[in-house]
């Protein structure tokens, strides 16, 4: 190769002819790619490894995102408390998600419910209900159950219990489930200083939460009155009762009024009770998990009432 007036001359380039050499290709813009390449999915088809989508759409052939917190949902997990809100048909159901196996499980409930059926990992309900939840492998979304006046308690057990300021959905819940044993007429509680009657309170409720009618009321000294109007007899359960429950008379039909544990009955509360009673325990521990103290004192005033 030599120079020729200043350029560069390659001896193999003019033997070859003077074609001239092939133009370098220009880079292509990033919106023409875009606007030539093929669309890409918006979700995997992995449910493990897609994006959640917005609430209330499909994410393609997957599986129903999950609806929002609200006030006009109610989220039920576990076997027991979702195969009864199933049965007991008192709320609607919007979606259930589920195990292949819990589906399989709750076959006759779904079909006679007709509720979305959406099958999933477990992961997902983790994902949704936290990894300490103990879901079973199915999860329901649901609307509330419809609210109760005191007015609308319909008596049948003659048996009414009163919740003053109980907070921990554990403690609720085990109420509830007793409460449903003893086919307690309507649990009253006050629609603050009260935990959510959904998630993990009807977990532990297992399924008592749709058997049992709960009034929520702003005020519950005004509703004992309310009561007392209607005829009900009003027991407070409290510690320094003057009489121990065994020994107070009762009658249909009477409302138990239990206190929170620790700070009990309410100054207001305890004077609209017509009785104070105390639940005598004769072991060296002389108080009860609150949950544990109404479970006695349904037992003692189911006794009294049937005799």
């Amino acid at each position: 190769m030599r120079k020729i007036g200043g350029k560069q001359f390659d001896r193999r380039a003019e033997a070859a002819g003077s074609e001239k050499p092939k133009p370098r290709p220009q880079p292509r813009h990033k919106s023409q790619d875009a606007a030539q390449a093929p669309a890409r999915p918006q979700f995997e088809e992995n449910p493990h490894h897609r994006s959640r989508p917005a609430a209330g759409r499909k994410s393609g052939d997957g599986p129903r995102a999950f609806r929002r917190p609200s006030l006009e949902l109610a989220v039920l997990y576990g076997y027991h408390a979702v195969r009864e809100a199933l049965r007991a048909k008192k709320r609607t159901c919007l979606d259930l998600f589920a195990t292949a196996a819990a589906a399989e499980k709750l076959a006759d409930e779904i079909k006679a419910s007709g509720v979305h059926l959406h099958i999933i990992e477990p992961e997902l309900i983790f994902a949704r209900l936290g990894q300490d939840s103990v879901h079973q492998g199915v999860l329901l979304e649901a609307r509330p159950l419809p609210s109760l006046d005191i007015s609308e308690i319909v008596t049948r057990s003659g048996l009414v219990l009163a919740l003053d300021q109980i907070t921990d959905p554990h403690n609720v819940g085990a109420i509830l489930r007793t409460a449903a044993a003893f086919a307690v007429d309507a649990i009253i509680a006050t629609d603050r200083h009260a935990p959510e009657f959904s998630g993990v309170l009807a977990k532990i409720a297992s399924g008592g939460l749709e058997h049992v009618p709960i009034v929520e009321v702003v005020n519950l000294a005004r509703a004992l009155e309310q009561l007392g109007d209607a005829g009900y007899l009003r027991v407070g359960l409290d510690s320094d009762g003057a009489a121990s429950l065994e020994q107070s008379p009762l009658r249909r039909p009477t409302v138990l009024v239990l206190g929170a544990e620790g700070k009990g009955l309410r100054r207001l509360t305890r004077e609209k009770c017509d009785v104070l009673a105390r639940l005598d325990m004769p072991g060296a521990i002389k108080s009860l998990n609150v949950s544990n103290a109404c479970a006695v004192a349904l037992t003692l005033a189911q006794a009294a009432l049937a005799e």
